[in-house]
């Protein structure tokens, strides 16, 4: 049973989500990118009286629940140096598509036909997870567009056996039990693997609840992005090297991809990316270690500001 709105804290705390991306001078905002496909985001707030044109930052979310709930603390942190973009990918928040396509290409595509729209003509892109297969894709497909990259905790790189390996630490058949949880016991499963912390202290109402507010919409249509990924259908890491610079940051506890493949991808992606790991941290650094998350890639992408 879902819980009535006062009564969910994941309700409340998606309120309190909306006032933090509010007061950082972003407003929800919804555009169709063509004839098919609509792309909600949080964006700046058009200010008349701004003469100083700060860089664009792009973040592009992870699998998972819609993007305010995965960037708080990094909107919060950048919104004072750069004009930060907060696209929720098709078919997560209020971003939807008429067409059949499901690749990741196409979810890099969509956001850069929305940037195109909006006049940001040069970014900075920053994707986690499976927001960094969108952002790698991105980087790949407009290099005089996007100027740096920053991958974090994203398996760019995987293989097909990755994903048979993801699932036997799981303990489960299928990604999708995995990656769109329907009960308590499946939403441990994967914070167990995401997050350093354990939560077999939170009752299962809670967990429902999240399932429930977070994880339930367009379950078929998210299934099919699943499937449809170009990467990791088999046993070949079919990536190139970027032309831009990358950082790539990564928990040394992640074990949705563990480690190693963070080596693996430093290398794939040539002499201009480089690798930072953020101990004591898992798949989400970023919520985990906010702060030191943050100041790398401020490093990264300006110098200290």
């Amino acid at each position: 049973m879902e819980l009535p709105h006062f009564l969910s804290l994941v309700s409340l705390y998606g309120s309190y989500l909306r006032r933090a991306f509010t007061a950082s001078g972003l407003s929800s905002q919804t555009i169709d990118v063509d004839s098919e496909t609509t792309i909600h985001f949080w964006g700046p707030i058009p200010k008349p009286t701004q003469t100083t044109q700060k860089p664009s930052l792009v973040l592009i979310h992870g699998f998972g629940p819609m993007a305010l709930w995965q960037w708080r603390q990094q909107v919060q942190f950048f919104s004072p140096h750069f004009n930060v973009y907060v696209p929720d990918l098709v078919f997560f928040g209020g971003s939807t598509t008429k067409s059949s396509e499901r690749a990741e290409t196409f979810q890099a595509v969509s956001v850069g036909k929305l940037l195109e729209i909006l006049g940001v003509n040069r970014f900075y892109v920053m994707g986690t997870s499976y927001g960094g297969l969108v952002a790698y894709h991105m980087a790949r497909m407009w290099p005089e567009r996007v100027e740096k990259v920053v991958i974090g905790s994203s398996g760019v790189n995987m293989r097909l056996r990755d994903n048979e390996a993801l699932l036997k630490r799981a303990k489960l058949e299928k990604i999708e039990e995995l990656m769109l949880p329907v009960t308590a016991a499946q939403l441990r499963t994967l914070m167990g693997l995401s997050v350093s912390m354990r939560f077999n202290m939170f009752p299962d109402f809670f967990l429902n609840d999240l399932v429930q507010k977070l994880y339930s919409q367009n379950r078929k249509e998210k299934i099919e992005l699943l499937k449809g990924l170009t990467l990791g259908r088999d046993d070949t890491a079919n990536i190139s090297p970027l032309k831009q610079e990358v950082l790539i940051v990564w928990g040394d506890h992640d074990q949705i991809f563990p480690l190693e493949m963070a080596t693996e991808l430093k290398e794939l992606l040539g002499e201009k990316a480089r690798l930072e790991v953020i101990k004591n941290t898992a798949h989400v650094p970023q919520i985990e270690c906010p702060g030191q998350f943050n100041n790398i890639v401020k490093n990264f992408l300006c110098g200290p500001l």
